[in-house]
């Protein structure tokens, strides 16, 4: 009995399993058959769709449209405006022709308004108006505005004055006023020479143009005495016309430095000349 056992035992270690190839081709077969159902299943997706998902995939990732004619078309991104470019610098030379002509422009308005509020003594001819390079220049004539001999002024010249204050004041450019007389001398406590006469009547309308709201840092009074005539002192119709006040209006193209303000001091030997703080000398003064 153990012997048969025994031999029974062998002969089953020594039979050899034939079937074991099945269950690999089984595998196999498997395998090969799940290979040609997603084939066939990706054989049968739409097209269509498919482009337009791997166009939108491309364009996302590499920012580039695919498209194919017939296809359904794919917005591209929205486009990003570029940059603005820095604005040119203007040309120096246009951009100061530019400024002339504005300042032309100002300057001839402004001429315009003076012969306007001047109009009945411009018809006189007791005032001109004229423009020229160095800007406006309003000319009056002394008679209107002064006594002879004197530097106050007459109630109607402080009427006509301030109306053209009130045309400076609108404006930005310097003003200098200019007093002159013609070649008489004078000699007064007050006035010791034609050159205090012919500066305190300029400082004389300075301050009626400031008290009338003209900024004091755009004028300048100047006094020439009879150095500057316009024509020969020889005759009386000569020297009346010397005898005037000068409205100087300065064109400029750039703006002019700024001027403080300043005042005259205290004790200061000039306040002799201004008009109420020195006594007039009993002298009777020539005709100016």
């Amino acid at each position: 009995m153990r012997r048969h056992r025994r031999h029974r035992q062998l002969d089953d270690a020594n039979h050899e399993n034939h079937d074991r190839w099945l269950v690999s081709y089984a595998d196999f077969i498997t395998l090969l058959f799940a290979f040609f159902v997603v084939m066939y299943s990706l054989s049968s997706v739409n097209e269509g769709k498919y482009r337009v998902l791997s166009d939108s995939l491309i364009n996302a990732f590499r920012n580039i449209t695919v498209n194919v004619p017939g296809d359904p078309v794919i917005a591209p991104p929205p486009a990003v405006a570029p940059p603005k470019p820095a604005p040119l610098s203007p040309n120096p030379d246009e951009e100061v022709e530019r400024r002339r002509r504005a300042e032309y422009k100002r300057m001839t308005t402004m001429a315009e308004d003076i012969r306007r509020v001047l109009e009945p003594l411009t018809q006189g001819g007791q005032v001109r108006v004229a423009e020229g390079a160095r800007g406006i220049s309003v000319e009056i004539n002394a008679r209107v505005l002064f006594a002879p001999g004197d530097a106050v002024l007459a109630a109607p010249a402080v009427t006509a004055l301030r109306a053209v204050a009130e045309v400076l004041a609108r404006a930005e450019f310097p003003v200098t006023v200019e007093g002159h007389t013609d070649n008489l001398p004078i000699r007064t406590g007050r006035f010791p020479s034609n050159w205090e006469l012919s500066a305190v009547r300029a400082s004389t309308v300075v301050r009626l143009f400031i008290e009338s709201g003209v900024r004091g840092d755009r004028l300048t009074a100047a006094g020439y005495a009879d150095q500057r005539p316009l024509t020969d002192n020889t005759n009386e119709e000569g020297r009346a016309r010397n005898r005037r006040v000068t409205i100087l209006i300065e064109s400029m193209v750039g703006e002019p430095p700024p001027r403080g303000p300043g005042q005259i001091r205290e004790g200061d030997p000039i306040r002799a000349i201004l008009p109420g703080e020195a006594a007039e000398s009993e002298e009777t003064p020539p005709a100016r």
